[in-house]
């Protein structure tokens, strides 16, 4: 090879070094108006083998895709959204109480892009953007020290990346192992991979009914448990005997899916709350009448209440909202995935506290929500979600705890198992 050349380790040809650059992007080219197409040079990042069918090597896959790797772009909010939120929150009534994130970039889903398949991805570019922000030894650990969040394609190809190396096996699996340049949905078993193969503690809860107890996992050594986050319910975590993973991939696989997308008709996670919520707003709404509508959802209700109000959370110089160290949630179910950044409660007359999730969701536009949260105006629609709204028999969330994990902890951490409580 020639001294002024260098190999491409996507196709291993040799390329004059001046040249590597723009030949390694060609591998990776997102093709703007469409991330359906694979790259347009034909050449897939498989994690395999090369073009002479040398099998490339893992640091060299790394060191070249933190070289051509792109910033996901998104809507810049100049205060933060978290700063917006904070200041409506604080604005209702006295007889509340909520608990926020610290730091949250919106990524919205954009049109002719990925509308309708992208929102779990768009949910680990929010998660990413508070670690970033918030932890530095994530922000030194995440994305090849590139301090910024990758867009779509990068996130796939760093996805394959800790597929090839041993995260998440079965996942990979059913994905054939390949993820770019595709249409493909992810869930949060896509995310704990992803995330885990930074070093992050990613941890998965699973929420269902007793029957589906047998298709979810127990994390080993997990945070997880009912005296810390559950206190107030008889969500159980327990070993399961079958091995069909967690609720991500049981209803991906198992059954239809609708599509997430902007349109509320289309996505039941998207039922046109605004009226709903608005009523509870005005405290005209009561959820546990007559028909104790969602009973059993309460359980996640009391987990996230629990989980944003560990040990952990600060209160700053505000009446009625505190601001937690703990990492958005990212929240799945069948359909569709949304990033929970806090929880409200308020206190009905009935003497029956009424809890409100928190939510950004990746169908919303960032500018409009913007608006709505300077002026204090209908802004409770796009953000608050009641347990009323809460209709699907299983849901999903992950959350990443402190610290980088050791090489022997990384080796455990390769196993994408879950936490299962009882609705």
């Amino acid at each position: 090879m020639n001294m002024n050349s260098s190999t491409c380790p996507f196709c291993h040809l040799s390329v004059p070094s001046s040249e590597l650059q723009s030949h390694a992007n060609a591998h990776f080219d997102d093709n703007d108006a469409d991330y359906s197409s694979p790259s347009a040079s034909g050449l897939h990042f498989d994690g395999v083998r090369g073009r002479d069918n040398v099998v490339l090597k893992m640091d060299e896959k790394i060191s070249c895709l933190v070289d051509v790797q792109r910033r996901g772009e998104f809507y810049k909010v100049e205060r933060g959204l978290m700063a917006l939120l904070r200041d409506c929150l604080e604005s209702e009534a006295e007889n509340s109480r909520s608990i926020l994130t610290c730091y949250v970039d919106h990524f919205q889903s954009l049109e002719f892009k990925d509308v309708g398949w992208g929102c779990g991805w768009r949910n680990i570019q929010m998660l990413s953007s508070h670690l970033m922000t918030q932890r530095p030894e994530a922000r030194e650990a995440m994305f090849g020290r590139s301090g910024f969040v990758p867009d779509i394609p990068s996130l796939q190809r760093w996805l394959e990346i800790a597929w090839e190396r041993g995260f998440d096996a079965p996942g990979a699996e059913q994905f054939n192992h390949a993820v770019y340049g595709s249409k493909k949905w992810i869930g949060a078993t896509e995310c704990a991979a992803l995330l885990r193969s930074f070093g992050l503690r990613v941890r998965v809860v699973d929420f269902g009914p007793k029957k589906s107890e047998e298709l979810y996992l127990s994390v080993p050594g997990s945070s997880v448990g009912e005296k810390d986050l559950v206190k107030s319910n008889d969500g159980r975590k327990r070993k399961a005997s079958n091995t069909y993973g967690p609720m991500d991939r049981y209803v991906s696989r198992g059954v239809a899916q609708t599509s997430c997308n902007q349109d509320a008709k289309s996505c039941p996670s998207l039922v046109r709350v605004g009226d709903a919520v608005d009523n509870e707003s005005s405290g005209n709404r009561v959820l546990y009448g007559k028909e104790k509508l969602n009973e059993g959802h309460q359980v996640l209700m009391d987990f996230v209440w629990n989980y944003f109000s560990h040990k952990s959370t600060v209160q700053f110089d505000h009446k009625h909202v505190l601001i937690s160290e703990k990492t958005p949630l990212y929240f799945q179910h069948d359909g569709h995935s949304r990033t929970i950044v806090g929880i409200q409660v308020k206190h009905q007359r009935s003497g029956i506290p009424q809890y409100n999730l928190l939510v950004l969701d990746p169908s919303h536009r960032t500018g409009a929500l913007e608006r709505s949260l300077i002026e204090k105006v209908r802004w409770q629609k796009h953000i608050k979600r009641g347990v009323h709204t809460l209709k699907k028999p299983q849901y999903q969330l992950c959350y990443v705890d402190p610290g980088i994990a050791s090489e022997e902890e990384m080796e455990k951490l390769k196993t994408i198992d879950s936490v299962f409580l009882e609705f």
